[in-house]
């Protein structure tokens, strides 16, 4: 009997423990379902995002550039005063990138970081006119 008892009483372990790990597939599955579904905040989905490399943080660094300097607008905001210093800053942190890297880029990485920076200085002295 002793025996019998035993064996009940893993099957109820068992099944509790099954329980619970459906429990949490199944709260798992929910948070996942509702995280897709949860729009930004324009009341749309944000797709995926791009694979992070080279030409991608030259371009986040020149938009902040191009925020600073009045040449980009949020949508549906006032525009704003260009900040000159910011906009400085980060074509600065443009051409730190451009000397730390000097000879590790491909070809093609090296246009990209030097058209851009003779974009984004034609474009920060057209600002500060």
């Amino acid at each position: 009997m002793a025996e019998e008892e035993k064996k009940e009483e893993k099957k109820i372990i068992i099944d509790e423990d099954w329980k619970k790990e459906a429990q949490k597939e199944k709260e798992i599955l929910a948070a996942q379902e509702e995280g897709e579904k949860k729009p930004d905040e324009e009341g749309t989905h944000r797709g995926p995002l791009p694979e992070g490399n080279f030409a991608a943080l030259v371009s986040m660094l020149t938009t902040q550039a191009l925020f600073a300097m009045g040449v980009l607008q949020v949508k549906g905001q006032e525009p704003r005063e260009p900040d000159l210093e910011l906009a400085k800053y980060q074509i600065d942190m443009l051409e730190t990138l451009r000397e730390k890297t000097k000879g590790n880029l491909t070809e093609a990485e090296e246009k990209v970081l030097e058209n851009t920076l003779n974009e984004l200085h034609m474009a920060y002295v057209k600002v500060a006119g």
